[in-house]
């Protein structure tokens, strides 16, 4: 047997049954966990924490630099996932993971902290990353949605009970706990990794890391959100740091680009990008997650500067959202892979969310609680379809090969445009207060409910453009695992 042989015959596996493919499934729901309940968790023990170390200004940065390290390390799991295997990746976020908890439990000062987080950031995103990837190998496409359900309870769980296990954490205990809390649970997730996950199939091929294009798309994509977290709050938007944050994200985004296609292995593969499906599937999930992540930030402030509502009933009430969306993807999700038309339900529901956000645009100066917590209910419920048809749509046309660097390239630009949607939010409900005014005491020098509207109209172009994005999509069969076996 020749080289090129040997290769194809230690790559191509066969899916696994569905028993299999559910034990499977059920050992990566802890690093999903772990992975998703990081800033949730967190987020209701940030006052305890400014109090703690005496500095309240250095508390956005736990949140934001989270995110920022976990966007710019989700395409370099792709890549280490095609090359070394999905159980090496989460080897890698793991104990990343858990070095970084480390860090921020023992941190003496709120800077260490910071720099904690970001270490926790980059091993946070394989978790959440490679655990897709798994469900790829394990299951055929017109098989996966059924199992986004597993995945779906976990983001509810991670959501719902966050907020309330570490502010219980803070106020009863200590909030250096809620770090310690990720070493127990990261070395489980290493032993259900090391026995568990030795039943997937290995897809793995003798890729090359292209160590150049890492560090370019790395410092980009840095350089531009900082410069979308700075710009408008801590420096004007057209201050020298600011522009010079751009300037370099730029001229370093155009050198990965020329990477990408002088390379001879780039770390996003042209021929992934080139992809009509591929490309359609991402553009309609950035801009559906990035209304979502961006309401989902935002409806707080608008509950309390505008309804009157105090934090923690700002809180309670976003959770109608969150489970709707996630019961509805549980759901359609069984329905994915047993129509042929797989497209039509996703898109229907997606114009009940689109109404709904319209009418909260509206109605944004006139709400009562119950035409809130409906008009919720119907943009999780619409919206919840779109994720696995876009990752299934997405991995139905990938090699399996290639599927780490392809979901890490969804994830990357959903964080990415995530990002940017929220910057822009962010300058919406600022606009005509006095400079250096926060979130919380802008509106009175604004009309709140007015400039929440503007925000909702733009949440809802945003969705438009994810609606005309999947009409445009070809839908292309599902495959199943005896086609693919096939091939």
């Amino acid at each position: 047997m020749n080289k090129t042989a040997a290769m194809d015959a230690t790559t191509t596996a066969t899916y696994l049954s569905h028993r299999e493919t559910r034990v499977i499934v059920w050992g990566v729901l802890l690093p999903l966990f772990m992975g998703s309940i990081d800033n949730t968790i967190l987020a209701s023990a940030l006052p305890t924490i400014g109090h703690a170390f005496g500095d309240v200004r250095g508390l956005p940065w736990l949140i934001t630099i989270y995110l920022l390290a976990a966007t710019a390390a989700m395409p370099l799991y792709g890549k280490i996932a095609d090359i070394h295997g999905r159980r090496f990746g989460l080897y890698v976020a793991i104990a990343l993971h858990m070095a970084g908890s480390v860090v921020c439990a023992l941190a003496p000062s709120i800077f260490i902290l910071i720099l904690g987080r970001a270490l926790q950031g980059i091993g946070g995103s394989g978790l959440s990353a490679v655990s897709v990837i798994v469900l790829g190998d394990a299951a055929a496409p017109k098989d996966r949605g059924r199992y986004y359900a597993y995945f779906s309870i976990v983001y509810t769980t991670a959501g719902a009970c966050g907020p309330a296990l570490g502010g219980f954490i803070a106020d009863q205990l200590h909030w250096s706990l809620i770090f310690w809390l990720n070493i127990p649970l990261g070395l489980i997730a290493l032993l259900i990794t090391a026995t568990i996950l030795r039943r997937l199939p290995r897809n793995e091929r003798p890729h090359r890391l292209d160590l150049i294009g890492a560090i370019l798309i790395v410092t980009a994509s840095v350089s531009f959100m900082l410069g979308l977290n700075l710009g408008g709050n801590t420096y004007p938007w057209l201050s020298a740091p600011v522009l010079t944050l751009f300037v370099a994200a730029l001229v370093i985004g155009a050198g990965f680009v020329w990477r990408l296609l002088t390379a001879p292995e780039p770390l996003i593969p042209i021929a992934i990008l080139t992809n009509p499906i591929v490309r359609w599937s991402v553009i309609a999930n950035s801009f559906g997650w990035s209304a979502i992540i961006g309401l989902n930030i935002f409806l707080p402030i608008y509950l309390q500067s505008v309804i009157g509502f105090s934090p923690t009933t700002a809180g309670l009430s976003l959770m109608v959202l969150m489970m709707s969306l996630n019961s509805s993807a549980g759901l359609c999700g069984q329905v994915l892979g047993r129509v042929t038309h797989y497209k039509i339900l996703p898109m229907a529901m997606l114009v009940i969310a689109f109404g709904a956000v319209v009418m909260l645009a509206l109605w944004a100066d006139r709400m009562t609680i119950l035409s809130f917590e409906l008009l919720l209910f119907l943009i999780g419920a619409g919206f919840g379809p779109l994720p696995s048809l876009t990752a299934v749509a997405m991995q139905n046309v990938v090699p399996r090969h290639q599927l780490g660097i392809s979901v890490g390239t969804m994830n990357f630009s959903r964080n990415l445009f995530a990002t940017m949607l929220i910057a822009v939010f962010g300058a919406i409900v600022l606009a005509g207060a006095p400079a250096g005014q926060s979130l919380g005491s802008a509106f009175g020098a604004a009309n709140p409910a007015e400039a929440f509207g503007r925000l909702f109209v733009v949440a809802a172009a945003s969705m438009s453009i994810t609606f005309i994005a999947i009409a445009v999509m070809e839908q292309k069969p599902l495959q199943t695992a005896a086609e693919l076996e096939a091939q």
